[in-house]
């Protein structure tokens, strides 16, 4: 499932494939604040009545890019009554933290 760190070895053509929409849907900064925005959100999950104030963009363009990150797989939702939830799915994360960050060192 995870790769090795792009310091390590390069990423083979499978590899770059699955990892691309990832990078794609975090790319736009709109996107990229709303993860934010969700990641550091009290309880780990926000209400999109939560996000949709820190914009200057009208509901339907907050949906599309939340739709976004959610086929990416980056975030999941739940309805609750008339709000829908959403929280950061931290495998995936954990994921692109790992192909971007520097190789550990090794435990002596």
């Amino acid at each position: 499932m995870c790769c090795a760190p792009l310091a390590c070895e390069p990423l083979n053509a499978a590899e770059a494939e699955e990892l691309a929409p990832l990078f794609k849907a975090i790319a736009d900064p709109v996107r990229l604040r709303l993860l934010s925005l969700i990641a550091c959100h009290e309880g780990g999950e926000a209400c999109v009545c939560d996000l949709t104030g820190a914009f200057e963009l009208t509901g339907p363009t907050i949906s599309h890019h939340l739709k976004v990150l959610r086929t990416a797989g980056l975030i999941d939702c739940e309805r609750r009554g008339t709000w829908v939830y959403y929280w950061v799915n931290p495998g995936v994360l954990e994921r692109l933290s790992a192909i971007l960050g520097p190789p550990l060192p090794a435990l002596a």
